[in-house]
């Protein structure tokens, strides 16, 4: 039996998933993006910077799918990014990268139930939507207690659901008719009224239609076969959300004036009332609650595995790394990382919250960049085979930095106060760790499973 091999057998979640499972936990947790979030791009560069930088966003997260694949395919043990970093970046790296992973999961979690009480709260404004909110995030955190493939299905299903309500607004729109309802494309009239500079602004909420379909390679320890569902998944779930972003804008942008749509909590909602009818109504109603609980639903799954993980290696106390006896969840991270969710929720500012995940994603997908030069480096394919290879090596770093850097340049002309209080936050974050936590990592015992796996010690 090979070193590997053992790993795998000592590893305690069971290996069930497939492409499909991998699909539905990757836009499970994005979809709510097309709901809610991507028009405030509209009102930072006006709908064509919406619809390029969708497009080009897209791009990006090809990019960082292609590198994180190739990494996920080989690593000895769940975590995803986190994982990567631990054995490229080393323990300070990797206490980073999984606290960025951990707080972009529980404020995207923390905008899913700020949308969902006020779109309860537009169905009847006297009705007090918090206790409800507590309750369904209550539920979820159950089914993630009970283990990965009772979470995984239920986001197949809802998303499945989420996404079908979309293509009922679309086509009440009788969009392939000259003469119907969509009146308001003033996408192509006005061009890029904030020139190219707002379409750098815009392309930071454009972020939102894919945030957290990187999360996928968390899961890999969980598959079946990581090198065939992790690419199918993702991919394919790229590809369905490039496609529901599409018609999302166009949809939207031809039912509602930009300057209503900009400022819109929930456009697809806000869309579907303007068309009058109602079963779409109720359609677009039941998908955006559907796809708000998909994607908390992905998101405590994600953010607690990334928790547990960090524990495990002594990053954190190790009491949140133990995993349920009999449904081998990490049921404490998940208990733990809860009322954070909530207590953000409460906070009622869906922009900042939103622009915080946004923010630690980026910086996520930065480091991923410097992952992939190192993992390659320390791990050449001649030395180290590995089921999964990113194609066009080293374009995929260069493309994905590039645009994070585009990115996070357009963050900063409208939310450079969020974005100094954030690099702040995981500085003293920083500190805090080399100085109360680094004398509790053992070196040799961090990298253990890795040079077992890779079969040499690996040079940090």
């Amino acid at each position: 039996m090979t070193a590997n091999q053992s790993n795998k057998e000592e590893n305690t979640s069971s290996r069930i998933l497939g492409p499909a499972h991998i699909w539905a936990l990757g836009v499970g947790i994005v979809l709510v993006g097309e709901f809610m979030g991507w028009n405030n791009s509209i009102l930072r560069g006006g709908s064509l910077s919406a619809l390029s930088g969708l497009w080009i966003i897209a791009v990006m997260y090809i990019c960082l799918i292609m590198m994180t694949t190739e990494m996920a395919s080989v690593m000895p043990e769940a975590g995803g990014h986190y994982t990567m970093a631990k054995y490229t970046l080393g323990p300070l790296g990797a206490f980073n990268v999984g606290l960025m992973l951990v707080f972009e999961y529980a404020m995207l979690e923390a905008a899913d139930a700020l949308v969902v009480g006020q779109i309860l709260k537009a169905i009847n404004p006297g009705f007090t939507p918090l206790p409800y909110i507590i309750l369904a995030l209550l539920l979820l955190s159950y089914v993630n207690y009970k283990g990965a493939k009772a979470t995984f299905t239920l986001n197949l299903i809802i998303t499945a659901i989420a996404f079908v309500s979309i293509m009922i607004l679309l086509f009440s729109t009788h969009f392939y008719d000259p003469q119907a309802t969509l009146i308001h494309l003033e996408s192509f009239t006005n061009e890029l009224p904030y020139g190219y500079l707002g379409l750098l602004a815009a392309m930071q909420f454009c972020c939102w239609f894919y945030l957290g379909i990187e999360g996928t390679a968390l899961a890999a320890d969980e598959c079946r076969s990581p090198a065939r569902a992790l690419p199918v998944g993702a991919f394919l779930g790229i590809a369905t959300l490039l496609i529901g972003g599409t018609v999302t804008w166009f949809v939207c942008t031809g039912l509602l004036p930009e300057s209503k749509l900009g400022g819109s909590v929930y456009p697809i909602f806000d869309a579907a009332l303007a068309t009058g009818k109602l079963f779409v109504i109720v359609s677009a109603f039941t998908g955006t609650i559907l796809a708000c609980l998909a994607s908390a639903n992905g998101c405590i799954n994600d953010a607690s595995r990334a928790w547990s993980a960090m524990s495990k290696d002594m990053l954190l106390p190790d009491y949140f790394g133990k995993m349920h006896p009999k449904f081998g969840s990490p049921y404490r991270s998940i208990l733990f990382l809860l009322p954070i969710s909530i207590a953000f929720a409460f906070t009622g500012m869906l922009d900042q919250v939103v622009t915080f995940s946004i923010f630690s994603a980026l910086l996520v997908y930065l480091l991923t960049c410097i992952m992939m030069v190192r993992f390659r480096r320390m791990y050449p394919p001649k030395t180290l085979k590995r089921p999964y290879k990113a194609s066009f090596y080293p374009l995929p770093v260069f493309i994905c930095g590039i645009l994070v850097l585009c990115v996070l340049f357009g963050m900063q002309l409208t939310y450079s106060v969020n974005m100094a209080a954030g690099f702040l936050f995981y500085f003293l974050a920083s500190i805090w760790f080399c100085r109360r936590r680094l004398p509790f990592v053992r070196k040799d015992e961090f990298m253990k499973k890795g040079n077992q796996a890779f079969g040499r010690p690996g040079q940090i």
